[in-house]
């Protein structure tokens, strides 16, 4: 059950419109259900219709006219409340709709229970699923009722009343989520031949922008040349940035000024202090040296992505929400660097976590710091002409956005749920897209069935508690495939295996062999190990009781995420 809530100046005027039959199509039956004293008169059920709400409007009115003369009453002396039960629901009585009108005058302290000075107030039905309450905000002893945060006693009360009376239950938010554009503006849009108003556009454009950059001015200057977008910056009187104003060029009217919007009136993480916390929490991308390269920013972003279910299951809030915020930067970069068949899927998986990227708990963002450099890393590079790169990555978030929706649902942030599991259908079908190609490459050269033999006996020595469900799946083909070419390059397979499923999530994968393909192929991807680390392996594993504790400080993430050598397996 919904609520909406509302002030204004004209009780004749709402009166009139709770009442209306012929303007209003959808009105039928409009009568009284409950009010402030049981005893107000009904236009809906009286001879005379327009003498009996001349009448009810004169009662309401009443002690707010008395008000008046004191100069106490305030100017938009008009409370209206609607309630609106889901399509599914059944039909209300008239009886229960007017126990929810009481209760709901009560949790907003309109009328409080017990309280013979509350304010007066009546409940119109003029439909089957909804009611009007329309109040007068002054009280009997003249002073103005104290309804802050209405609308939140109010939607708490209706989540109450929805599982007493068995009805549809709301998914309810923590008023964390970006403002929704208006009626007005969603006309506008429709009129200018848009598919989404200017509002969202412009807030999907700045956190794009915000993606991709690793500094306030670096921000400031790509927001400007992004075509389509009008830019103004504010400042101190000392000459410092103090935050930014965006418009759309397809939201001026000739002759008037452009529609600005602030940052935070896009999304209340896209106000200029918070972008300029989560940029401040990037690190400086490297130069590379003449001759040398860097790591590669595809490996470092899988390895990121693959630790955060990890980071999800810590007693750490503040840095599981910083990993969530920089996993939808990601998300945000993702269209950029994907061919033009995925994009669509991709940029509504962003746009669906952007929900889930926020909630009432403070991110601390530098403990995010090695993914979202990864993330600006990437967007230097040239796009990959390899699928099987992005495929890994892609495996790596699927199963990120199945961790943050568990981990909103311990937290019950239901809204975040929602958008997490709608994320994760929009990730898995631009998966099943760009898999196709890379999954056919890899089991192109069918692998001896000696091969494949020994393999499943690394399988199940391994990883005994998976060996069963990964054998069964069909992607076990690709499985040997990569064991067989990471062999074949000098590594040890039952170490890589080992070495894959300590990456952990590994239950939430839909494939489990083909997701320690990807990690298999990514690890093998670096020098064989020598013979010294062989050695080494050979006496750690001799001596496993010996063997160093992985660090489980974000201090270490960045050693955490890096592609791990084979000697370090292990300590994983």
């Amino acid at each position: 059950m919904i609520a909406k809530i509302s002030s204004g100046k004209d009780t004749a005027g709402l009166i009139r419109y709770l009442f209306d039959t012929k303007k209003a199509r959808d009105h039928t039956d409009p009568h009284l259900v409950a009010s402030w004293d049981g005893f107000a008169p009904d236009p809906g059920r009286s001879d005379d219709f327009t003498a009996a709400k001349k009448l009810l409007v004169a009662d309401l009115d009443l002690r707010v006219k008395q008000a008046r003369r004191l100069s106490r009453a305030p100017e938009r002396h008009v409370w209206h409340c609607s309630l609106r039960a889901a399509t599914t629901d059944r039909h209300l009585s008239d009886e229960e709709w007017a126990d929810i009108a009481r209760r709901v005058v009560a949790a907003t302290g309109i009328a409080p229970q017990d309280d013979p000075d509350g304010c007066r107030w009546v409940a119109v039905r003029h439909a089957p699923d909804h009611i009007h309450i329309a109040a007068t905000k002054v009280r009997g002893d003249l002073r103005t009722a104290r309804h802050w945060n209405d609308y939140l006693t109010a939607d708490r009360e209706l989540a109450t009343i929805e599982k007493e009376y068995g009805l549809f239950q709301v998914t309810r938010g923590d008023r964390t989520a970006a403002k929704r554009p208006t009626r007005a503006e969603q006309e506008k849009a429709r009129r200018q031949g848009q598919s989404k108003p200017a509002r969202e556009r412009l807030r999907a454009i700045v956190r794009t922008t915000v993606a991709a950059t690793t500094s306030i001015e670096e921000f400031i200057r790509l927001l400007s040349h992004t075509d389509g977008v009008l830019v103004e910056v504010v400042y101190f009187p000392s000459g410092d940035v103090r935050g930014y104003k965006v418009a759309s060029e397809d939201n001026t009217t000739a002759g008037k000024e452009p529609i600005w919007y602030s940052g935070s009136e896009l999304a209340p993480d896209l106000s200029f202090p918070k972008i300029r916390a989560r940029l401040e929490a990037t690190d400086p991308q490297p130069t590379n040296q003449p001759g040398r390269r860097g790591p590669n920013p595809w490996h470092q972003a899988t390895a990121a992505a693959e630790r955060i279910p990890h980071h999800l299951t810590g007693n750490d809030d503040r840095a599981s929400q910083a990993h969530l915020a920089a996993f939808g930067e990601a998300l945000d970069a993702l269209p950029l660097l994907t061919p033009a068949p995925i994009r669509a899927q991709l940029r509504e998986a962003a746009s669906a976590f952007e929900r889930a990227t926020r909630s009432r708990i403070q991110a601390e963002h530098h403990h995010a710091r090695t993914l979202r450099g990864a993330v600006r890393a990437l967007l230097r590079e040239p796009a990959p002409r390899d699928g099987t790169v992005l495929t890994r990555f892609l495996d790596a978030v699927i199963l990120v956005a199945i961790a943050a929706a568990r981990w909103h649902q311990l937290r019950h942030h239901d809204q975040q749920v929602a958008a997490a599991q709608q994320t994760l259908l929009h990730l898995q079908a631009a998966y099943d897209q760009a898999a196709a190609a890379p999954l056919a490459a890899l089991v192109q050269h069918r692998t001896p069935q000696q091969t494949v033999d020994r393999h499943i006996h690394h399988i199940r020595r391994a990883v005994p508690e998976h060996a069963e469900q990964v054998l069964k799946d069909p992607a076990i083909d690709a499985l040997t495939a990569a064991l067989a070419e990471a062999e074949a390059l000098g590594h040890d397979p039952e170490r890589l295996l080992r070495q894959a499923a300590d990456q952990r999530a590994l239950d939430d994968a839909r494939s489990p062999a083909r997701t320690l393909a990807w990690r298999i192929q990514r690890f093998s991807a670096g020098p064989a190990p020598s013979a010294r680390d062989r050695a080494a392996q050979a006496r750690s594993a001799a001596r496993p009781e010996e063997a160093p504790q992985r660090p489980s400080t974000p201090t270490h993430e960045a050693a955490a995420v890096s592609p791990p050598r084979p000697s370090q397996a292990r300590r994983r």
